[in-house]
């Protein structure tokens, strides 16, 4: 999907309109591996994912990597607290793959939301989406088994199962690599 069709998706407007407001981003390549937002560096882009993987993850008192959000195209990311407040990410956004973006920088983010009434429109409708996957998923955790979830994501999500290491994976369930080998193989 190509971010004027993505912009169109969320929020209806013109084809001019959605062609105007891509030409404020910037199209990047990003390699395999890249950190994209670190942990402690203030957010100054945001992203519309057109391909790839990319997941966020934190740092936990134990020292070890917690995925806490997988990113797939077509979507849009950004640390939104960091980038909004323009105070340090609490959190790192890493490729899983290769990654075609389309970037935007702060200050055109506040020029299109001041002068553009549609992508004012559009980024409220990204926000209550963030809030709503994040809320999902965080009651996942109170209501659903490590089965369920993992089901629930290959259903949704089928090419994180196929191209995301399974521990990456077993991170984002809340299970340990062992645990998610077992239910692996019962669902097979």
């Amino acid at each position: 999907m190509h971010l004027q069709a993505y912009l169109k998706k969320l929020n209806p407007m013109s084809d001019e309109k959605a062609d105007y407001i891509a030409t404020f981003f910037k199209k990047e390549t990003i390699n395999k591996h890249q950190l994209i937002i670190k942990e402690g560096k203030i957010s100054r882009k945001s992203y519309f994912l057109e391909t790839g993987i990319i997941r966020c993850y934190i740092i936990d008192l134990n020292g070890n990597e917690v995925t806490t959000r997988f990113y797939s195209a077509p979507d849009f990311l950004n640390d939104y607290l960091s980038f909004f407040t323009q105070k340090p990410s609490e959190e790192y956004y890493e490729t899983l793959t290769e990654c075609t973006v389309w970037s935007i920088n702060h200050e055109n983010v506040q020029h299109c939301f001041h002068n553009i009434p549609e992508f004012r429109e559009w980024g409220r409708m990204l926000l209550t989406l963030n809030y709503v996957k994040m809320h999902k998923h965080m009651v996942s955790f109170h209501k659903l088994t490590a089965q369920e979830r993992y089901e629930n994501l290959i259903k949704k999500h089928p090419e994180i199962i196929k191209e995301v290491p399974l521990k990456i994976i077993a991170s984002y369930l809340g299970v340990t690599k062992f645990s998610l080998s077992r239910i692996r193989k019962m669902i097979s």
